[in-house]
């Protein structure tokens, strides 16, 4: 299954080390799933972990750094998409409608209507943890 992960999911996961790191982690090791990016989403998910603000340790943006670099999988986007509510946030309905992905974990109630644009489902951490990663 192709998963696509939001930066705020990502950030979460560096930050407090709990559900969100485990989902992180589940998909990451669990041969049945693919996390899949675009240069342009990989690239979002290092300069916002970078950030000075989130305090990050070297050691720990490390950490996540070598998961992006091992785990995810790069694809071509070649799909544009007109997303009204945040057009910055364009890039990951187009990402997830060029591979096909299964699932769009995310925090950000700006996609609540993206729905509309993709066949993907768009899920919330919790929710992706219930129904999904925790029936594995």
């Amino acid at each position: 299954m192709k998963v696509l992960i939001d930066t705020n999911i990502l950030v979460s996961a560096a930050l407090k080390d709990r559900e969100p790191e485990k989902v992180i982690l589940f998909i990451a090791k669990h041969p049945d799933f693919e996390w899949i990016v675009s240069p342009e989403i990989l690239e979002e998910y290092n300069t916002v972990l970078s950030r000075a603000k989130f305090g990050l340790s070297k050691p720990l943006l490390g950490k996540w750094t070598d998961i992006l670099e091992e785990v995810t999988i790069s694809v071509d986007v070649d799909a544009s998409i007109n997303f009204p509510r945040d057009q910055k946030d364009a890039k990951f309905l187009a990402c997830a409608l060029s591979a096909n992905a299964e699932f769009f974990i995310t925090g950000d109630k700006d996609f609540e209507e993206a729905h509309k644009i993709v066949n993907t489902t768009i899920i919330s951490l919790s929710l992706f943890k219930k129904k999904v990663s925790d029936t594995f």
